[in-house]
C-alpha cells in the first residue's frame, strides 16, 4: 500500500512517499505554489502515476489543539484534491513535524552536508511531510475526525 503525505503551505507544498509496503516514509518532492489549481493537478497526476492508495494530509493546529488560521484552507485543499484525485485524504496532526524536520537538517549540517538557505527551505517541507507520514505509519499519530 503506497501512501503520499502532503505538508500544505501557501508558497511550497512538501511531499513524502512511503514504500510499497507502507512501512517507510521518504521525502519525495517540494512543489512551488504559483496558483491554487496547479498543485492539485500535479498531485493528482502523481497519485495515478505512483499508484498511491492513501493520502495523508497534515493539518496545522495550534499547540493547544485548536484550529489555526490555515486549518480551513487545508481542509478545503483536501476536499478539492479528493474531487480531482478520487482519494479522500486522511488528516493528521502535523504539530511538531517542522521541528522534527529542522532537527534532521541540523544533523545533516553537522555531518558535513552543504546546503544553501533555499535548499534548506525546500527540503524542510518534504522532511516535514516524511516526519508525520512516518509517525502515521508507526501508529504514533491517528487520523483526525473533523466536524463537518
Amino acid at each position: 500500500m503506497r501512501h503520499l503525505a502532503i505538508d500544505y503551505g501557501m508558497k511550497r507544498i512538501g511531499l513524502a512517499m512511503s514504500d510499497e509496503g507502507g512501512r517507510f516514509a521518504t521525502p519525495f518532492d517540494v512543489l512551488n505554489v504559483s496558483n491554487a489549481e496547479s498543485p492539485i493537478i500535479t498531485i493528482s497526476k502523481l497519485v495515478r502515476k505512483e499508484a498511491v492508495d492513501l493520502i495523508v494530509l497534515g493539518l496545522p493546529l495550534n499547540m493547544d489543539g485548536t484550529h489555526s488560521s490555515m486549518t480551513k484552507q487545508v481542509i478545503q485543499f483536501g476536499k478539492t484534491l479528493q474531487a480531482e484525485s478520487g482519494l479522500a485524504p486522511i488528516f493528521v496532526d502535523e504539530r511538531l513535524s517542522s521541528f522534527d524536520a529542522e532537527q534532521q537538517l541540523i544533523g545533516m549540517k553537522r555531518s558535513g552536508a552543504k546546503m544553501t538557505r533555499q535548499m534548506k527551505k525546500e527540503r524542510l517541507d518534504a522532511l516535514s511531510a516524511a516526519s508525520f507520514l512516518q509517525a502515521y505509519l508507526d501508529g504514533k499519530i491517528q487520523k483526525l475526525i473533523l466536524d463537518a
